[in-house]
């Protein structure tokens, strides 16, 4: 069967089984044709022909332009929100180039190291509540950890009130949630642009020094490189602080999973033969904390090398970061292993190209800072359930634990 003739594989909408999708969609050849939620895409899983597209000028993410099912036949669709927003995640050309600049400076590295005694202090303060816990009962390590320091570090970067935290840590977990309805959804992208108006509508009233008031600042005073829309601010916002979030919350959540499930590189990290460097990065390479992420547009024919098949103009290609983080091509046969040790741990899970993620390095900064106190303050935590027990996300675009449940001290059980 060629690759245009395909029965398009069906994503499933629970996440319940990510390896054995990815397995599935790689058996199907580099361009795979799937069903996202009723519409049409390709999945791209080669990690050398997606690293190519991802830097391809004739692949959008503008769906306004350049996908010609949106926005008439997509009404219904529940990711409408993910492809009709406007920001630089969906932006394409000069407008994406003007976009990125307005926040790009703000996760500038030097800043990312001036933040770095704001990050220890809110994992200490974390760490300190959660040692509260009585002996013997477990601990959601998602719930009061994972989820709650990536929220902390992106409200302080642009002036989240910590009130509005949980709200919309409430409303961005369902924006990655693919098993909710089409009227599910749309309540949930109301909440989220409620949270998103009080917040301007509070910095516009008491501006401070963050990238909020800054990127009002654009909007009202066009002071950082013109033409910032209403839209585009609150659009804005949302990217930058769910961005900020969902990551980094799968990122610590999976880190720890691999950690407790393979005691031994723990081991390693205390005799100084690994680092927690190594831990990160071989953990966002194994278990990509978004495994797929919807959408890119052909704006013309590509016949991709090698006879690998065609994108027609106006197609849909969804980006397939686990599988190809996990492809054989890339990692040989110990693709699928958890393997700090290494020596390549190659990922595209911060995507590639004009669309990297610019948050990358404060996600990195986050999860190491994490992981590191974390385990000097209980270095003999355990799981409180066997592993099989951790339930998936119900998502295909999330990587995460619903509940990760430890015991800090099992020795004292």
């Amino acid at each position: 069967m060629t690759t245009q003739q395909q029965t398009p594989h069906v994503l499933d909408p629970t996440g319940s089984d990510r390896q054995g999708e990815d397995t599935a969609l790689r058996a199907q050849g580099p361009l795979t044709r799937v069903n996202v939620l009723g519409e049409p895409a390709w999945a791209i899983t080669d990690p050398k022909l997606l690293k190519a597209l991802l830097m391809d000028a004739r692949i959008s993410k503008d769906a306004h332009r350049h996908w010609p099912r949106f926005p008439d036949h997509t009404q219904e669709w529940p990711l409408k929100l993910w492809v009709g927003v406007r920001n630089m995640f969906t932006a394409h050309g000069e407008n994406h180039r003007r976009l990125r600049r307005l926040v790009a400076p703000a996760f500038a590295g030097r800043r990312m190291t001036a933040l770095t005694p704001r990050i220890e202090h809110i994992t200490r303060e974390l760490l300190t509540s959660i040692d509260r816990t009585p002996p013997g009962e477990p601990v959601d390590l998602r719930d009061r950890y994972a989820a709650v320091l990536p929220i902390r570090v992106i409200g302080h970067l642009m002036g989240l009130p910590d009130s509005q935290a949980p709200a919309f840590r409430r409303t961005v977990d369902s924006v990655f949630d693919t098993t909710l309805t089409t009227d599910q959804a749309a309540a949930n992208t109301r909440d989220l642009y409620a949270i998103l108006t009080r917040l301007v509508t509070t910095k516009r009233a008491e501006p401070g020094d963050d990238l909020t008031t800054r990127l009002i600042e654009a909007r009202d005073t066009d002071g950082l490189g013109g033409g910032l829309t209403e839209q585009e601010l609150l659009d804005t916002l949302l990217l930058v602080i769910s961005a900020g979030y969902e990551t980094t919350v799968n990122l610590i959540d999976q880190a720890i999973t691999a950690l407790l499930t393979h005691p031994e590189h723990l081991a390693e990290i205390r005799t100084g033969t690994l680092s927690w460097d190594d831990i990160v990065e071989e953990t966002l390479r194994w278990k990509a904390p978004v495994p797929l992420l919807p959408m890119r547009y052909a704006t013309t024919e590509i016949v991709l090398p090698r006879s690998q098949g065609i994108i027609r103009k106006g197609d849909a290609v969804i980006a397939a970061f686990s599988a190809a983080n996990t492809h054989r091509a890339l990692h040989g046969t110990t693709a699928d292993r958890f393997d700090p040790a290494r020596p390549h741990k190659t990922h595209l899970s911060f995507g590639h190209g004009v669309h990297a993620c610019v948050g990358a390095t404060l996600s990195r900064l986050e999860a190491t800072t994490a992981l590191r106190m974390l385990f000097a303050r209980f270095p003999h935590l355990t799981l409180a359930v066997h592993p099989d027990e951790l339930a998936p996300l119900p998502s295909f675009l999330s990587h995460g634990h619903r509940t990760l449940p430890v015991l800090l001290r099992p020795e004292a059980v």
